[in-house]
């Protein structure tokens, strides 16, 4: 018969138990995979990258802005400020609410001007936007 003691033997133990910490990397893992989407806070450019697109718009209605470096702006070719911008935009969304915009940045403008820009379209409501770029001159520059 085994005879049972009142001493107990106590043992230290050695190893590390890892389970409760990978659980916790996991789940911070899925709340970053979650919340990371919902952080960015960018604006919806639509710029025009096919010749079929699914809605045509009319070349003749559209409205072109054009910001050059010394921040003045135009609109179809008036030199305009900000407010009277957003005035008018407002005006031309109101009798045509398809109006579609064209950007025409100066390509030594500060991103800030045109992020302005692109603040007052998303002000006014307009949603029809387009960048217009230049395509670089690959030539080399004569000296």
């Amino acid at each position: 018969m085994r005879r049972y003691s009142s001493r107990h033997s106590l043992q230290t133990v050695t190893e590390l138990n890892v389970t409760p910490l990978l659980d916790l990397a996991f789940v911070l893992l899925i709340i970053f995979m979650i919340t990371t989407p919902l952080i960015e806070n960018s604006l919806d450019l639509v710029v025009p990258t096919s010749s079929t697109a699914k809605t045509s718009v009319n070349p003749a209605e559209v409205v072109t802005i054009a910001v050059d470096r010394s921040d003045q702006i135009k609109l179809n070719n008036d030199v305009v400020t900000a407010s009277d911008l957003e005035a008018r935009l407002r005006v031309l969304h109101a009798t045509n609410p398809a109006t579609a915009v064209v950007v025409r940045p100066h390509k030594d403008l500060a991103i800030q001007r045109f992020v302005g820009v692109m603040d007052i379209l998303q002000r006014v409501g307009i949603t029809k936007v387009g960048v217009m770029t230049h395509p670089e001159d690959k030539s080399p520059a004569a000296p």
